[in-house]
């Protein structure tokens, strides 16, 4: 698909990745819908990027709510007239023994995580497909592909991105829309700091302020610029590609989880042996 001249939405556009994917595409010539829950930084990066002569858009949304995404699809449609690229982008992670998470902490993040991709489909495909064109991405994560401990809820809500985006890329065979599932492992964003959206009800604590360099080591991976990741979603658009891994080491480490799986064997964490 061509990108010059043509429009995008991507939600959770204000931060990390999002901006980044935002930034590209611009770049690319295009004209961006930025959607995003927290007002505040979503105005300071739209004017920043209007100020410098970008066009954006920017439309605060709950991607957990459908009403409010069916909003952000009248939004783009009222100032584009249509949509040619979908960046179902907006994610939440929290960290939590599984049998100590609380059920509402579960909802945010299956409203957020799931929901918010499944809104986005039902909002703006049928326009894609009515118009002849279009092309989604679905951020799922590395942990929507293999597991580790403490990370349960947001391990299972990628893991239904993974599958979602599987069975629409299978839909949607033989039509002019086409599917993308990134499923990055560390990137330099505040993933970890999700908790700053999560509704006051819930009663998380404020997120605590961790170095990459510390989330790296401890992953034992490199944590990547949000800007390399955009360029690798720019070319999968472009070449029709299902698959956008940002890093090897997440090829070695699903290939040991399918070793284990085949012998019988128990998960573990990292390659294991």
């Amino acid at each position: 698909m061509e990108l010059d001249g043509r429009t995008a939405v991507v939600t959770g556009a204000a931060s990390g990745i999002g901006l980044a994917l935002t930034e590209r595409f611009l770049d690319e010539g295009m004209s961006v819908v930025m959607a995003d829950i927290e007002q505040p930084a979503l105005e300071r990066e739209t004017g920043r990027i209007a100020g410098a002569g970008g066009a954006v858009v920017p439309v605060v949304c709950d991607v957990s709510d459908p009403d409010q995404v069916a909003g952000l699809r009248d939004a783009a449609l009222t100032a584009h007239g249509a949509v040619h690229l979908l960046c179902n982008n907006a994610g939440v992670a929290n960290g939590q023994v599984n049998h100590k998470t609380k059920p509402a902490t579960w909802q945010w993040m299956v409203g957020v995580n799931v929901l918010g991709v499944a809104y986005g489909v039902s909002a703006f495909v049928p326009l894609m497909l009515e118009q002849g064109e279009g092309h989604v991405v679905n951020t799922a994560s590395e942990a929507g592909l293999t597991s580790s401990p403490v990370l349960g809820p947001y391990h299972a809500t990628k893991y239904a991105v993974v599958g979602l985006s599987e069975s629409l890329a299978m839909e949607f065979e033989g039509t002019p829309v086409n599917v993308s599932c990134l499923c990055p492992e560390l990137v330099d964003t505040s993933i970890f700091e999700s908790t700053r959206n999560a509704p006051e009800a819930l009663g998380l604590p404020p997120p605590a302020s961790v170095p990459i360099e510390q989330m790296a080591a401890l992953m034992g991976t490199v944590a990547m610029p949000p800007a390399d990741v955009s360029a690798d979603v720019a070319y999968a658009v472009r070449a029709e590609r299902f698959w956008i891994l940002t890093h090897q080491s997440t090829l070695g480490r699903i290939n040991e989880r399918n070793r284990r799986l085949e012998q019988g064997r128990n998960p573990v964490f990292g390659h294991g042996a």
